[in-house]
């Protein structure tokens, strides 16, 4: 299993946000110019992460971007889910068409198993995830 590159590029999106936690509100082209990717892109993704709630922007001469919930009360889980849709290792426990069909015996165990990986990336908060890129930039420098 492999994230999308847009998935990959909301992580590290909303990470670069959590660090500006302190100091009020970024704006996507800051998002854009200090993680590297581009502005489009970041704007693309901007838009998800706010349909999604995890983002929230604000408009006026004192506007920008902010997380719309404390980092603490965002998952891994949450920000892939907001790009990728809902975590699902396979199509078939969402109704889709299944060559074995009925005759499938793993078929009653994906939900189990789809909750489990949700669970898993539940378990790591945006908190979590901005700690370690402020670790990996200082040791950089």
């Amino acid at each position: 299993m492999r994230l999308s590159n847009l998935a990959d590029y909301a992580v590290l999106t909303m990470s670069q946000a959590a660090r500006h936690c302190g100091d009020g509100r970024t704006s996507a082209a800051e998002l854009a110019g200090e993680t590297g990717l581009p502005a489009p892109t970041v704007q693309k993704l901007v838009s998800k992460l706010s349909a999604a709630g995890l983002l929230r922007s604000t408009r006026g001469a004192n506007g920008g971007l902010q997380l719309a919930r404390p980092a603490a009360a965002i998952t891994l889980a949450d920000i892939v889910e907001a790009v990728e849709g809902p975590i699902a290792l396979t199509a078939c426990v969402e109704g889709s068409d299944c060559a074995v069909g009925h005759e499938c015996y793993v078929r009653p165990h994906w939900p189990m198993i789809n909750s489990a990986l949700r669970g898993a990336l539940a378990g790591i908060s945006l908190t979590q995830l901005a700690q370690a890129a402020d670790t990996n930039s200082r040791e950089a420098a």
